[in-house]
């Protein structure tokens, strides 16, 4: 049924993968589909605060963050090939334009409660969830 799974992880919050990463497996294993794992530098070259950073900070954040998504791949997934991305731009976008450029028919990403404050700006599940057109598989806290 799914031929590729996509599962968005934030290196920095574990509550982005913990429950999530086992039914992504899961699926992945009940339909021999690929697993594509992507993390997202946040984008700041448009952001006033960009002339605080030195140049080469967005190279270094991206170089970091694919260090450190390789070896959460190592760490916690076996068996399998993993797909690993890093992006840059606003989280959203970029979780759905690598399941549009990976051929991904699923994305399982992991969300919260909502609080006052999302209702306001909308957790990044929401908005890729009233966005793409993939099936998106939210696990909840």
């Amino acid at each position: 049924m799914y031929k590729a799974v996509l599962l968005p992880v934030d290196l920095d919050h574990e509550s982005s993968w913990k429950k999530a990463l086992p039914v992504a497996l899961k699926i992945t294993e009940t339909f021999g589909a690929e697993l594509h794992v992507i993390t997202v530098v946040q984008d700041i070259r448009s952001s006033m605060v960009s002339q605080y950073f030195p140049s080469d900070f967005e190279e270094k954040a991206v170089r970091k963050a694919a260090d450190t998504l390789n070896d959460f791949v190592k760490d916690k997934i076996s068996g399998i090939t993993v797909h690993e991305h890093v992006a840059v731009g606003r989280v959203f976008r970029a979780i759905m334009e690598c399941a549009d450029e990976n051929g991904c028919d699923l994305i399982v990403m992991a969300s919260h409660r909502p609080e006052m404050t999302d209702y306001l700006i909308g957790p990044t599940a929401e908005h890729v969830t009233r966005h793409t057109d993939k099936s998106v598989l939210i696990v909840r806290d």
